[in-house]
């Protein structure tokens, strides 16, 4: 969730976060770096761990290349990367040669995906606000009641041709969404997750202590809408919370959990159109609790904490081990009675320089047998393959970075999203487009190998069987 370039952004994006960084740096003596963009990007010095390769890059393309790319989701032998001016869509039959197939050029914020079961509508966030929906409309203020975001949904059945269906509005945009399945075949629903209100923005009021749902049916999803607003917070939540940043769904489960700025919660989908919450957990450690990632078993729970928004250098020696970091829980209890139980904290253990933007990040399961691993990305800090089989004591087994985009300024880049799809891992490079990661050598990965989606939304988990 890191703010773009300075000037483009209206609003809301750090509000939280960068107060959160400021204070930890404040707090321990170091005013960090001065952030700054570049025309000119220093020479890669990739490094790595022995267990994983790089088998393929795809540079940014024209249509959008002055966009970061953010997150990816999958169906079949195609990846759709979401940037700030759109969506590329790729063929992944040869993961050693993604070829680009589709592009939407669509501006509208960080452009968080994903896409329908059967792979034909694609969804697309948008949080910054436009003067009206359409793809060409200019950036305008948040205080214009005239003023547009929300969700677009295009068409890709044809993936070399994709067109709008439509779009729908909700409050104080859509910073992500998930995807969650319906009741039966008919329709599907997207939680929509934002925040930032204040009482000048006429389309984004205080608290705003909810959420917003949007029923997409499946036979004619232009009439899509918003068909609930629950409200998540009715005591007001946590001091830093107004609103959410991500929630992931496990369907097989009827659980969520979600990340809320000043808090984690779990939630039971039973009625997906109607969601409630079971149990909240908050952390001083956190700054903003910005996703979240069920286990297979769906037994436990990690959260990630985005300290600085993504655009501050968190993973060093004076900022430490607990903060911008994961945290690791267990989900006890049934029912209506679970909690949540922290067990530990896990950090990359390498240390990134003060010019490199490095946090704990977007990432999935690597589905080994009998084992939790999860495949994260850290911008500037790289990809980590960590595993947590053991709470109490995770561990990185595998990292592959390419230094910083500068050892003088600070230049906001590197891994917005890293995810499992297939035997290969797809990271999302916000400059340097779209990175394919190959584990080789590292012991269970056989047993990952022979697990074959049909889809992957990051947030929208399913249980795999070996």
């Amino acid at each position: 969730m890191p703010t773009p370039l300075l000037g483009r952004r209206p609003r809301r994006a750090l509000q939280a976060a960068v107060l959160g960084v400021a204070m930890v740096l404040m707090s321990l003596g170091s005013a960090g770096p001065s952030i700054a963009q570049s025309d000119e990007l220093d020479v890669d010095e990739v490094s790595h761990s022995k267990y994983i390769r790089s088998v393929a890059n795809v540079p940014r393309q024209e249509a959008v290349d002055n966009d970061w790319h953010t997150d990816i989701a999958f169906w079949g032998n195609y990846a759709y990367q979401g940037s700030y001016g759109g969506v590329t869509i790729y063929d992944i039959t040869q993961p050693h040669r993604p070829t680009v197939v589709g592009l939407v050029h669509c501006p509208g914020g960080q452009g968080d995906v994903s896409i329908s079961p059967d792979g034909d509508l694609l969804f697309v966030s948008v949080d910054y606000p436009r003067t009206d929906d359409v793809c060409g409309s200019p950036p305008t203020s948040p205080a214009n009641p005239t003023g547009w975001e929300g969700i677009r949904i295009f068409d890709v059945s044809d993936v070399g041709n994709p067109h709008y269906v439509t779009s729908v509005r909700t409050d104080c945009g859509s910073h992500t969404h998930t995807l969650v399945p319906g009741t039966g075949n008919d329709e599907i629903y997207l939680y929509i997750s934002s925040y930032g209100p204040a009482p000048v923005f006429p389309h984004c009021q205080p608290p705003h202590d909810s959420i917003s749902i949007i029923e997409v049916p499946l036979d004619n999803p232009a009439d899509a809408s918003v068909i609930a607003k629950p409200i998540l917070f009715p005591d007001g939540g946590a001091p830093r919370t107004s609103g959410c940043h991500d929630i992931t769904v496990f369907p097989e489960e009827d659980l969520a959990a979600g990340a809320c700025m000043g808090e984690g919660i779990l939630m039971d989908i039973t009625d997906p159109a109607d969601p409630y919450v079971i149990t909240n957990i908050t952390d001083a450690n956190f700054a903003f609790y910005h996703s979240a990632t069920f286990t297979n078993d769906a037994q436990r729970v990690v959260f990630t904490d985005e300290l600085g928004g993504g655009v501050a250098a968190t993973c060093n020696e004076a900022v430490g081990p607990h903060h911008g970091a994961n945290a690791i829980y267990d989900i006890v209890g049934e029912g209506d009675d679970r909690e949540l139980v922290f067990r530990s904290y896990y950090k990359i253990p390498r240390h990134q320089q003060s010019t490199e933007n490095c946090v704990a990040h977007n990432g999935s399961l690597v589905p080994v047998k009998g084992r939790d691993i999860m495949v994260q990305a850290w911008y500037q800090g790289g990809v980590s393959v960590w595993e947590f089989t053991d709470p109490d004591n995770p561990v990185e087994i595998a990292y592959w970075e390419r230094g910083p985009l500068s050892t003088d300024v600070l230049q906001v880049g590197g891994s917005w999203s890293a995810y499992w799809y297939n035997g290969f891992i797809y990271s999302s490079d916000m400059i340097k487009g779209l990175d394919v990661l190959k584990l080789t050598g590292l012991q269970g990965v056989p047993s990952a190998n022979r697990i074959k989606f049909d889809l992957l939304n990051a947030q929208t988990q399913y249980r795999y069987a070996h």
